[in-house]
């Protein structure tokens, strides 16, 4: 399994302090949100800051498939990938500790939303579709969703689908689009601070 490893404590002198999430010191912190919205820049820098593990589904789902995702929607199809999806979202919600970087359809299935819930919160990034498109434009490890529809077209379409999923998983919201990934941490680890507070 790729993990980062964690960072070394910081210097307690330095004034870093860590945050518990709102469910425990060991509960998992997931990110959610359509692709582009900065899950993975994002569960990096936290992985950093809180030294916790970072995991990311879709990685994960690629290296026990050995192919990449466009390969396993080409040759099985998406119902496929999407179980093994479940699967993973299943292994890592009975781990605890760790920062789960989401794909963006994980949320799809309420097996998933219900076990990532049991042992984690909840962030759901948001991206206008203006930006999500401006960040993953030559994106070509995704395949169409639609696979009809412009790029533009694609993203409001799959977003205004998956909108209310998102809503209902989420324990906290918070919105990327015109900030830097340091100040989305930084309102990450604000909210787990007053959930736990």
């Amino acid at each position: 399994m790729d993990l980062e490893p964690p960072v070394a404590p910081a210097d307690p002198q330095s004034g870093a302090q860590a945050i518990p999430p709102s469910k425990g010191s060991r509960a998992n912190l997931v990110l959610i949100g359509y692709r582009g919205t900065g899950k993975s820049t994002v569960g990096k820098r936290l992985a950093r800051e809180l030294r916790r593990y970072l995991i990311s589904t879709d990685a994960e789902v690629v290296r026990r498939a050995k192919l990449s995702i466009p390969e396993i929607v080409k040759e099985f199809g998406w119902d496929y990938f999407r179980d093994l999806e479940s699967d993973v979202c299943r292994h890592f919600a009975a781990q605890d500790g760790l920062i789960i970087d989401t794909g963006g359809g994980a949320i799809l299935r309420a097996d998933n939303v219900k076990a990532l819930r049991r042992t984690g919160t909840l962030v759901w990034l948001t991206a206008t579709v203006e930006t999500i498109t401006r960040r993953i434009g030559g994106d070509t490890q995704r395949p169409s969703l639609t696979g009809t529809k412009s790029f533009t077209d694609e993203i409001r379409d799959v977003l205004t689908e998956r909108i209310p999923k998102y809503q209902a998983a989420a324990h906290h919201v918070v919105a990327t689009d015109d900030i830097s990934t340091g100040q989305v941490a930084e309102r990450i680890k604000q909210l787990l601070r007053e959930s736990a507070g």
